[in-house]
């Protein structure tokens, strides 16, 4: 199993670093992938990581795309890769998952969103046509699972978990965590 989280410059550091380090607990194989040629992002709160692949150099399958928020979520918008990535994950019936600026920045202009349930960042929730937004920590409507900001980074990658190996499997990680 296998999960893309993308990074640009301007990520929310905890909606992208929560998911890596809790989806390796689960054992699921994450790919780090960045739209900068250099695979480095510098997060939000100036967090630099540097990513395991660029975009344009994606290759192999996957079993879901995350994609976090913070004010790097308008570069991913006007990524054409990233788009391409994302409309073709949702139409193969794969996991696409959103958080924060994400779901109504990145997700709802490809019609991703249209007619599901969703969350996002308090106030965002006003550019989405077309959907139905829930006051709600974490939504899951199908295969996609959206949430709310930072503060719901982890109860978003247990969903996305329960989504990809069962319940069982988030439980043993909150565990861990102490959740």
């Amino acid at each position: 199993m296998k999960v893309i989280v993308l990074l640009t410059d301007g990520f929310e550091e905890v909606e992208a670093v929560t998911p890596i380090d809790y989806l390796q607990r689960a054992g699921i194989e994450v790919c780090s992938v960045a739209l900068n040629p250099d695979r480095r992002a510098v997060g939000s709160h100036n967090l630099t990581v540097t990513a395991d692949n660029y975009i344009a150099e994606l290759e192999g399958d996957w079993d879901a795309i995350l994609v976090p928020g913070g004010p790097g979520a308008g570069s991913l918008a006007k990524s054409e890769a990233v788009c391409d990535l994302l409309v073709k994950t949702a139409a193969e019936g794969k996991l696409v998952a959103a958080i924060c600026a994400s779901p109504a920045v990145v997700l709802a202009p490809l019609g991703l969103l249209k007619g599901k349930r969703f969350t996002c960042f308090p106030g965002m929730e006003e550019e989405v046509k077309g959907a139905f937004w829930r006051e709600e920590d974490v939504v899951v409507d199908g295969n996609i699972i959206t949430s709310r900001a930072a503060g719901t980074a982890a109860a978003w990658t247990l969903a996305v978990i329960s989504y990809l190996k069962g319940m069982e499997a988030a439980h043993q990680v909150a565990k861990k965590v102490l959740l």
